[in-house]
């Protein structure tokens, strides 16, 4: 999973120092070979300069195209070898010793161009031995140099015979050289680096995609299970209250068997719910849309039992209410109990406020509650699993919301956004 960070902000901050150097190194040498009386080049006003200056200039996009650097760098060298051939002194003065001492021999720029054509693929990426042609060109221009300095100068150079000459070659031939090794080398590495970040990504992909898997593989299990089980014993509770309720003699008792048929009816649709949820994220099957979409339920009993035990509770509706899933409306039912419920256990006297916004895509619930009027009963803050908050995330993301819980001014906040639509595979043999 690739991802842009945001350290790559820093790294091209300095790719931009260092060709900003690299151009700025080049152009002073590349000035120094034009400035001065004793200089190798024969001045021709701006013309020269401008020759000598433009691949140092070139370097700047050195690495969108390197190749295009390295050709501009070895055109001077060739004009320099052509136009000597053709018309000797026509580019070079027959100066002294000293016309011959700089560090590296005309163009200065060229083992920045090398070390860039080899270093940045640039251009499509082209292969080595392409990117190698302008350094072995340079590598030849500059040994042929020799041959075209004027044999004035030559001669001038006192008992040493063409031995500093050489020297200057063979160093220049040298850092050309050095460059482009030192180019082959970063490029290298930059592979390499790259290769080990995408093992590494591809690595972290398949243990994500692993710990995916099973967690699908158990979630599938789990319904499967719900199912056989589960739901075939709430089913057989709810025949055995609807028997009872026929068979009841007194009023009484059917009612109590009516009131147990429904409850259990009630279970079986949440248990629906929950082995369909379990499912489509085990991709047991396409998802389809639940036929029987419904309002929120209706939030006023629970408001009305928390004020019933003496918790101000105000209700706040936002928007115009729209059909849920009723996996999404029982959730969003049990986010503001669970709330409340806490709210009475930890806040007692407390003023809370429930605040729902409906939207086109789905409803937001929050659950506010104020600093605790008075000291929370130890014992009753201590009942319960201790897991009602994290137990509701977990429910709020398997239906594809978002849950957050935590400390809001004085008080504490219970904050959750749902969709409307969660898609739900079709029961086995329906």
């Amino acid at each position: 999973m690739p991802l842009k960070s945001p350290r790559l902000v820093p790294a091209r901050g300095r790719d931009l120092a260092a060709d900003a150097a690299v151009v700025a190194v080049a152009l002073v040498l590349s000035l120094q070979a034009v400035a001065g009386t004793d200089s190798i080049l024969r001045p021709y006003g701006g013309a020269t300069a401008v020759v000598v200056v433009l691949p140092a200039l070139a370097l700047a996009v050195r690495r969108r195209a390197p190749l295009t650097v390295a050709w501009l760098t070895v055109a001077p060298a060739a004009l320099l070898c052509v136009g000597e051939w053709v018309a000797p002194g026509t580019l070079l003065r027959s100066g002294g010793y000293d016309a011959f001492s700089p560090l590296l021999w005309w163009p200065p720029a060229l083992p920045f161009a090398a070390y860039a054509t080899m270093a940045f693929p640039g251009e499509g990426g082209r292969p080595a031995w392409i990117r190698g042609l302008p350094v072995a060109a340079l590598v030849v221009l500059v040994g042929l140099t020799q041959d075209v300095i004027p044999v004035g100068a030559i001669r001038r150079i006192s008992g040493q015979e063409t031995a500093p000459v050489e020297a200057l070659i063979f160093r220049s031939q040298a850092v050309l050289v050095g460059g482009a090794l030192l180019g082959m080398y970063v490029a290298a590495r930059r592979r390499v680096l790259h290769g080990l970040t995408e093992r590494a990504e591809r690595a972290e992909r398949e243990r994500h995609l692993l710990a995916e898997r099973a967690r699908a593989e158990e979630r599938a299990r789990l319904a499967a299970e719900m199912h056989d089980v589960v739901a075939h014993r709430v089913t057989l509770m709810v025949l055995r209250a609807g028997a009872l309720r026929v068979r009841a003699s007194d009023e009484e008792t059917r009612a109590a068997a009516e009131e147990l048929r429904d409850d259990g009816c009630q279970a079986l649709e949440e248990l629906r719910d929950v082995i369909g949820l379990l499912r489509r994220d085990g991709g047991d099957g396409p998802g389809l849309a639940e036929p029987d979409a419904a309002p929120l339920p209706d939030l006023s009993a629970l408001v009305a039992e928390s004020v019933a035990v003496g918790v101000p509770v105000e209700l706040v509706e936002r928007g115009e209410p729209a059909p849920l899933s009723p996996a999404v409306g029982r959730t969003a039912y049990r986010v503001v109990q669970e709330a409340l419920t806490n709210a009475r256990k930890h806040a007692p006297g407390a003023a809370v406020r429930v605040e729902v916004g409906y939207r086109t895509d789905g409803v937001w619930l929050a659950v506010t509650s104020a600093a605790p009027a008075i000291e929370p009963d130890a014992v009753l803050a201590a009942s319960g699993s201790g897991t009602g908050l994290s137990g509701l995330r977990e429910r709020v993301e398997t239906v594809g919301g978002s849950f957050t819980a935590g400390p809001f001014g004085d008080g504490f906040q219970v904050e959750a956004s749902l969709p409307a639509y969660v898609p739900l595979p079709s029961p086995p043999g329906r």
